[in-house]
């Protein structure tokens, strides 16, 4: 516990300056304008230690933030439900082998990044929808920090060095900006409920658009409902994302957009233009506790990398 605390803490002491980790759609809806959410995602949950090897995210909402300088930049509006919030993001990308110091060609390269992310979520309960804006500034690079956590957590649970990050993805700034709106379709006795969601995400970290749908079954209260008027205590239910990334550009792959210095990068001709990603997962709620465990698939996306699976957790509290 302390070790993953310590990882918790040191992705906050960086300086602010894939796969993006999805806080704002609706299977994980929390009923308050006010809270903290912990996000944490790792091939380990599935044995793997490739590809997208860890995500980490602490999340916090409350109306204050409508006050901050970059939340004049994401959507609002006086006539919805509106929750403004920030996250800090770090990410890491590993290939198949961190055992060599050479570059492995035709694997994915190394590559981090640590963002802020200014947010907005859009509740219009009238017509059952959701819009969804995120501003992303940061820096993807050696300055993100993800060699000296993995040597880190690697020490800690006594495994082989990571070799190879001196061939990582060249430090550029990251500025992306992120649309998402979600419909809700059918809703079942207050028991089933299928959503449609489309979206689009342009920038220096990844230029993509993609649609897909959210089913969920179980006990809870509806996302799109006002959060005020949400009073059952316990939610338990299990939900199912397919969804398809239509991808433009991603830097983590390429490089940076300004930085052309990298060692190695996945040139355009190999990059996958049809991403498949299937996300399913349990959540539950109890009073103020919000928990959730979730796996995820994501097809190639280049033309020599295999397919991937990683899981996570995240654990929030509403005040």
């Amino acid at each position: 516990m302390k070790h993953f605390l310590f990882v918790i803490l040191y992705s906050i002491q960086l300086p602010l300056l894939g796969q993006l980790i999805d806080n704002t759609v609706s299977y994980r809806n929390v009923s308050a304008d006010r809270y903290f959410r912990i996000h944490y995602e790792n091939d380990y949950f599935s044995e793997t230690d490739e590809f997208y090897t860890q995500g980490i995210n602490l999340e916090f909402v409350h109306p204050v933030i409508s006050k901050f300088p970059l939340s004049k930049l994401v959507f609002g509006s006086s006539s919805t439900q509106v929750k403004n919030g920030i996250s800090v993001e770090h990410i890491g990308f590993t290939p198949t082998s961190i055992g060599h110091n050479e570059i492995l060609y035709g694997d994915r390269p190394f590559a981090a990044a640590l963002f802020l992310k200014t947010f907005s979520i859009i509740n219009d309960t009238v017509n059952s929808y959701r819009l969804t804006s995120i501003l992303s500034t940061g820096v993807i690079g050696p300055a993100a920090g993800g060699e000296q956590m993995q040597q880190e957590i690697h020490r800690w649970i006594g495994d082989v060095q990571p070799l190879g990050w001196q061939n990582q993805i060249q430090n550029d700034v990251i500025l992306n900006y992120q649309v998402d709106i979600e419909k809700n379709l059918i809703s079942f006795r207050k028991y089933i409920v299928v959503n449609a969601k489309a979206g689009g995400m342009a920038g220096t970290l990844y230029d993509k658009a993609y649609i897909g749908m959210t089913f969920l079954t179980g006990i809870f209260e509806s996302p799109f409902k006002s959060f005020i008027s949400q009073k059952r205590k316990f939610q338990v239910y299990i939900y199912s994302e397919p969804k398809i990334n239509v991808v433009g550009y991603d830097a983590t792959l390429q490089g940076g957009i300004f930085n052309q210095t990298s060692s190695y990068t996945i040139g355009p001709k190999n990059i996958n233009r049809l991403v498949f990603q299937h996300n399913f997962g349990i959540v539950f709620k109890i009073k103020r506790m919000n928990i959730e465990y979730f796996q995820s698939f994501l097809s190639q996306e280049f033309t020599t990398q295999g397919t991937h699976r990683w899981g996570g957790i995240r654990i929030g509290y509403a005040f």
